[in-house]
């Protein structure tokens, strides 16, 4: 699906509310998995974000966002690279994201070879400064990442061929971000900031993170049919579980990591398997963030977020 570009007509107020597709969780969270390989999230580097592994990533959406990494190794040589592309498209991989950049050309570069060999959907996220070094590229999705404000609004509406935008947000915000006038046309992605504790607060975490998933009584609705490749070549279930590597993708190729149980028992990870969810109400309807919760509490189980188990 390719987007046409805008043109603001010169007669008229064409300003409208944000077109929100998803607040505090990943745009492919609300549609149903197979169990099969779906996407891939390639991080491209270290990264320049503004929050980094060792300060924490307070970001509902960090795992598409671009973050600060510490390598545990030399990074994944560009050759390499393009032969895991070409391996994610042959095993029928659809969305491939491309994030957390050192250089924008290079993820322009990576981005580019993608589209040329026929990734049915190329994402490259960019930080809304770095917009100005990334000429738009055919069968290629760019999304501009920005921390909200108005200002930046206006900023991002200079950029009308871009797909979408991934917004950082804090919960007092929100509804100010979700009723204001803009002529940006792309998709918008709300990417909520927790603090680092329950105790603080202060938005309601089931309502603003809804979900009906028709698979999620069998599959994750955000983890399933993802894997995450790290800069140093690690395959992930998600960029942000930086402790649970499910393969070295400098020794085996990605074939192999997707068949690892570890990767499946992660795509297979519903509220049925979390203890205290198991017997929630609200489990099929309340999208939760391993990560998130991993970061907090230390446990991939943790409920620190959760306003009813508390």
């Amino acid at each position: 699906m390719e987007r046409v570009a805008y043109e603001a007509p010169t007669t008229a107020d064409t300003r409208a509310t944000p077109n929100v597709v998803s607040i505090g969780k990943p745009p492919w969270s609300n549609t149903p998995h197979s169990g099969k390989l779906e996407r891939m999230i390639l991080q491209l580097g270290a990264g320049r974000g503004r929050f980094s592994e060792v300060s924490g990533i307070p970001r509902s959406m960090g795992c598409i966002g671009n973050n600060s990494f510490v390598l545990r190794r030399e990074p994944l040589s560009p050759e390499r690279v393009r032969e895991l592309i070409r391996e994610f498209k042959e095993l029928g991989g659809k969305e491939l994201w491309l994030t957390n950049y050192d250089r924008v050309e290079y993820l322009t570069s990576v981005a580019a070879y993608a589209s040329e060999i026929g990734v049915p959907e190329v994402y490259a996220v960019v930080k809304l400064e770095d917009v100005e070094s990334a000429d738009p590229i055919e069968g290629v999705r760019f999304i501009a990442e920005l921390e909200y404000s108005r200002e930046g609004f206006q900023r991002l509406e200079v950029w009308d061929w871009l797909y979408g935008a991934l917004v950082m947000v804090r919960s007092s915000k929100l509804d100010e971000l979700t009723g204001l006038k803009t002529t940006f046309p792309g998709e918008v992605y709300v990417d909520l900031l927790f603090p680092g504790s329950a105790r603080k607060l202060d938005f309601n975490v089931i309502e603003v993170r809804r979900i009906l998933n028709p698979s999620v009584e069998k599959y994750h609705d955000c983890l399933a049919g993802t894997v995450a490749v790290t800069a140093d070549g690690y395959a992930l279930p998600c960029p942000l579980l930086r402790n649970y590597v499910v393969g070295d993708l400098k020794e085996i190729g990605l074939k192999k990591a997707l068949r690892k149980r570890k990767l499946r028992d992660f795509w297979r990870m519903t509220k049925d398997k979390i203890g205290a969810c198991s017997t929630c109400p609200f489990r099929y309807v309340c999208h939760d963030c391993r990560a998130l919760e991993y970061q907090a509490t230390g446990e991939i189980d943790g409920l620190e977020y959760c306003p009813i188990f508390l």
